[in-house]
């Protein structure tokens, strides 16, 4: 089956959707995107991330390409149309299409969107999971509004390179009094060595995670606790368990920082209980 791309009212096959070239998006990375789970026929928080798509367009001053629920509407046929089952779907609105300039263009330039699909086979997920990943440390370099879901990514682009050119699949941004912020495209967590699972708060500095805001849920239905702070990279070696989440690694266990072993360099179970959990707990909306 071809791929199908939705691009600004058409559906068109996958190597034929194309942006104009002064797409802002291109010119400026003066847009957003979203990208969604899709696992066994359903769309995984959808609810989560068109809020914080609402959120991320607020920010930036980007109206909505469209209602929210035609919006919802060309994700699904997009699924469809690509028959995606288990997979992922992505989104991204710019600001339009406009001459060059740094400045904002008239209000009568209408936001630009796409969205695509792709499958993902939970097999290969799931094995992933089971052998953990390894991740890097590098010193925090983007800009301080990673609160919004911007596509300028290039520094994170350029610490996932260098985690892949060490061997490893992730890369932690560090802040200078050495507590982990993030990763290049994931949150990260720790379990304490009393079991309790820690994360930075998503108030400042990181991205607020849908995964995360869901693997809190699935935390809750499992008797654990969630505590929201800051801490080090030297905590996380000494830690218990270490993971990874994002809507396309779902929980994701952390085996190697920086070279050394997590606990006992495999991973433990309360991410692998989380991830049993997830789909159970998270919102499912048929696609």
């Amino acid at each position: 089956m071809p791929r199908i791309a939705y691009v600004n009212g058409r559906y068109v096959p996958h190597a034929h959707a194309m942006v104009h070239v002064e797409d802002r998006g291109y010119q400026f990375a003066d847009a957003v995107y979203e990208v969604c789970e899709v696992a066994r026929g359903y769309v995984i928080d959808m609810t989560r991330h068109l809020d914080r798509l609402d959120r991320s367009l607020g920010e930036l001053r980007i109206a909505w390409p469209m209602q929210r629920s035609a919006l919802t509407i060309v994700l699904r046929e997009v699924i469809r149309r690509n028959g995606i089952v288990n997979g992922m779907v992505y989104l991204q609105v710019s600001r339009g299409v406009a001459p060059r300039d740094h400045v904002f263009p008239p209000a009568t330039v209408k936001p630009a969107m796409v969205v695509t699909a792709k499958r993902i086979d939970p097999a290969s997920a799931a094995s992933r999971a089971a052998s953990g990943v390894k991740i890097i440390t590098v010193p925090e370099s983007r800009w301080e509004r990673v609160d919004i879901k911007t596509v300028g990514l290039l520094p994170n682009t350029l610490a996932k390179q260098k985690a892949k050119e060490k061997g490893a699949q992730e890369a932690w941004f560090v802040d200078p009094d050495g507590t982990v912020k993030e990763g290049g495209s994931t949150n990260a967590w720790i379990v304490s060595r009393d079991g309790r699972l820690v994360t930075r708060p998503a108030d400042f500095g990181i991205l607020r995670g849908i995964t995360r805001a869901t693997v809190m849920d699935v935390a809750g239905k499992l008797g654990l606790t969630v505590e929201e702070r800051p801490f080090t990279v030297e905590e996380a070696m000494k830690a218990r368990e270490a993971f990874i989440t994002s809507a396309t690694s779902l929980v994701m266990p952390v085996i190697e920082i920086d070279g050394a072993p997590v606990a006992n360099g495999h991973p433990g179970t309360v991410s692998a209980a989380l991830r049993e959990a997830f789909f159970d707990v998270a919102e499912k909306t048929l696609a």
